[in-house]
């Protein structure tokens, strides 16, 4: 039997139930395991969507969710995360993004799966390209340098909240 790989990039198909099998094996010590599954809409900003594309710089991208891990780690002790994103063509209502996240307290679990995809949009080298009826256009990628702190300041807040 393969192990599900906690981080990961790429073009297959998402699910939620592997990954929280994956961090889920903490019988007995978790009281939560939160889970968020980002779906690709009909609409956006008055337009219907069609499709859309993800590119990802796949390296880049597993380093900066291992740096999303360790960040979490560091604010929510015991908090255990994974992180699968899908690149390529995904059509409407699939998933683009899986995460889950587990710990002792529920509170801790929601703010860190909160955190990690703020985070993703933060500093993940990834961009959406939005197809709808009459064209194109990219929608996001990457804002703010890993290492800025007002950022990583904002996600915790967002988080939080």
């Amino acid at each position: 039997m393969v192990a599900t790989p906690l981080l990961t990039i790429g073009p297959a198909a998402l699910a939620i139930e592997p990954l929280v099998a994956a961090i889920g094996g903490n019988a007995g010590a978790d009281g939560a395991v939160v889970t968020f599954l980002g779906l690709v809409r009909n609409h956006n900003l008055g337009r219907a969507v069609t499709y859309l594309e993800y590119e990802g710089y796949e390296p880049m991208a597993l380093r900066a969710f291992e740096r999303i891990d360790a960040e979490i780690a560091a604010r929510w002790p015991g908090v255990r995360l994974a992180l699968h994103h899908r690149i390529g063509r995904l059509e409407i209502g699939e998933a683009s993004v899986a995460i889950v996240t587990a710990s002792a307290h529920r509170a801790d679990a929601f703010a860190a799966c909160r955190y990690a995809i703020e985070r993703v949009k933060h500093i993940a080298p990834i961009w959406k390209r939005e197809f709808f009826e009459g064209g194109d256009v990219w929608i996001e990628g990457a804002t703010a340098d890993p290492d800025d702190a007002r950022a990583r300041a904002e996600a915790e807040r967002v988080a939080c909240a």
